[in-house]
């Protein structure tokens, strides 16, 4: 007998033992030889390719998985990597043996990954094996990544920036069209994600070897309703003074939904996620005034960047239906973000980029989401992150003329709102942002520089859609004029109402500075360089607009030969 085929013999006479063994057979990841047999026989399997070799491993080895499945939840020893070179037969050799590993893999990230997520080790040969297989697992089990797109968010969350790359590499795996909204929210929440997983691991024990599922489902120990009765209904533990866990503490159910929808699994939907609660606010208020673990200061660094690739992935491969349902989620995160200084600017500023960019490519969606954009704009005055949105959104509304010449109907609706925007300032000095916590001349400034600045992109917005939809004018004229004979004391505001209104006499000029930047439908309007063109023609039309005085396109446009006929 060769030594190849005593080595063979050797490693499935080790499987076949194992059921023997009562100690093994309740908890086989304890035998280290097993996983040491397990990776020899799938590497001569793989060396020989005899389908018969593989035929005879193969019952070994599915009932070795079935055994460390029903072991895990008394198991002592990790069972990921056993179970993880197993799923590694079934993948490369199910055809042969006619096995679908699709269950198998769903039952490991349920009952194993679910467990092990924070174990460095497991986490590491997870993400490898995932890369390792990623082909094959989008071609033959494309919803089984988007499913459980929250346990890999928990995995890296926990586990760091020493994971990231490799993460980054099956991230774009995990969007789909069921994925692709709730993945949103789950990555801006990523620091609040930690947050909860610390609170449980400081009530709970380690997270290694538990699921937090099952920690949920159990008898509720009075650490885990005290923190989830601190996170989610205002009566915190430091409500109740020194004995905050005296029994009349109240708590709240353990199925609260809010901390489900947090550490949860599996992807079920787009769940709404009240973080304007009194409970979010004194928990978030509690984690930015406490002093950072690193793997919150490392979520904080990596979170926009998984935002980057998220958004390129979007305009690169979704379409754009998904990308308009997408717009009102990224304007209500806009203003609920963890709260810290910069993770806030770095992730409110991708989202209006991205926003921005949605527009600018499919100028429909203003139109289309009226209705949002009319309620984004009634709340400008609540905080400064609002005011950023709604003053981007004014911006966007203008510079693509309420969605186009095709939505008249939606055009004047927006019109109408901006209108309001106007009067409701110009008529009460006392309108502003509200500053929760400062008082003084430096919060009246602020207040006056808000709403200044507010004004200029308001009046901006109604003489681009006036001059987009000319139907507009007059009344544009009448606001803008309002504007001028009135007592505002920015100079800046009251130049810019006059001097729009000097534009909207000469339409020719107007349109040209006005109008947008990119037409639709690649029709150039009068005063836009079409320089792809530089080459073979120069354009004239601001001058001869200006001599000619009259609105409509050129009578004709000059070649460079009729310039220069010599050339």
């Amino acid at each position: 007998m060769s030594d190849r085929d005593r080595d063979w013999d050797f490693y499935l006479r080790t499987l076949s033992n194992s059921t023997r063994d009562s100690s093994v057979a309740t908890d086989p990841a304890a035998d280290p030889s097993l996983l040491n047999s397990v990776k020899r026989l799938y590497e001569l399997c793989k060396e020989e390719k005899n389908e018969d070799l593989v035929a005879r491993v193969y019952p070994h080895v599915n009932k070795l998985f079935q055994r460390s499945v029903a072991s895990l939840s008394q198991s002592r020893t990790s069972n990921g990597l056993l179970l993880l070179t197993i799923l590694q037969f079934f993948l490369d050799f199910g055809e042969t043996v006619l096995h679908d590993a699709d269950p198998s893999l769903r039952t490991f990230f349920r009952s194993c990954l679910s467990r092990e997520f924070a174990d460095p080790v497991v986490a590491e040969a997870a993400l490898d094996f995932l890369n390792a297989n990623k082909k094959k697992l989008l071609t033959s089990f494309p919803t089984l990544l988007p499913q459980f797109f929250p346990l890999l968010l928990k995995l890296i969350a926990w586990n760091g920036e020493k994971l990231e790359k490799a993460f980054l590499k099956i991230f774009p795996a995990l969007i789909s069209p069921a994925s692709f909204l709730p993945l949103l929210p789950s990555l801006v929440d990523l620091p609040i994600l930690i947050v909860a997983l610390e609170k449980v691991e400081k009530s709970s024990g380690s997270l290694i070897g538990s699921s937090i599922a099952t920690i949920q489902k159990s008898t509720a120990p009075e650490m885990l309703l005290a923190l989830m009765d601190e996170a989610y209904t205002g009566s915190t533990i430091a409500d109740g003074g020194g004995d905050s866990e005296s029994e009349d503490s109240s708590t709240i159910d353990a199925a609260d939904p809010l901390f489900l929808e947090l550490l949860k699994d599996e992807n079920d939907g787009l769940a709404e996620r009240h973080w304007a609660s009194r409970g979010m606010a004194a928990t978030l208020q509690a984690a930015i005034n406490a002093p950072r673990s690193d793997r919150l200061k490392q979520i904080l660094n990596m979170t926009p960047r998984l935002l980057d690739i998220y958004f390129a992935i979007t305009l690169r491969d979704v379409n754009n239906s998904l990308i308009c349902a997408l717009i009102p989620l990224l304007m209500t995160r806009n203003a609920t973000l963890f709260p810290d200084k910069n993770f806030s600017y770095e992730i409110r500023r991708r989202l209006l980029e991205f926003m921005l960019s949605s527009f600018q490519r499919s100028p429909d969606f203003i139109a289309l989401l009226k209705k949002p954009i009319m309620d984004r704009l009634g709340e400008a005055y609540d905080s400064p992150a609002k005011m950023e949105l709604a003053l981007q959104l004014c911006w966007a509304i203008g510079e693509h003329g309420g969605g186009g010449a095709s939505h008249k109907d939606a055009a004047r609706e927006l019109f109408e709102n901006l209108e309001l925007l106007l009067y409701e300032n110009l008529s009460s000095s006392r309108l502003g942002l509200r500053q929760e916590a400062t008082v003084g001349s430096n919060s009246e400034n602020y207040r006056k520089s808000s709403q200044s600045r507010l004004l200029c992109f308001v009046l901006t917005a109604i003489a681009k859609l006036a001059t987009y939809h000319h139907e507009l004018l007059p009344r544009a004229r009448v606001s803008l004029g309002k504007v001028a004979r009135s007592r505002i004391s920015d100079v800046r505001v009251w130049k810019r109402a006059h001097d729009y209104l000097g534009l909207m006499n000469d339409p020719a000029i107007s349109l040209s500075i006005l109008g947008p930047s990119q037409p639709s439908q690649s029709v150039m309007h009068p005063g836009a360089v079409n320089w792809s063109e530089g080459r073979t023609k120069m354009v004239a039309h601001i001058p001869f607009y200006i001599l000619g005085g009259q609105e409509g396109p050129p009578f004709h446009d000059f070649t460079m030969s009729d310039i220069r006929p010599g050339k």
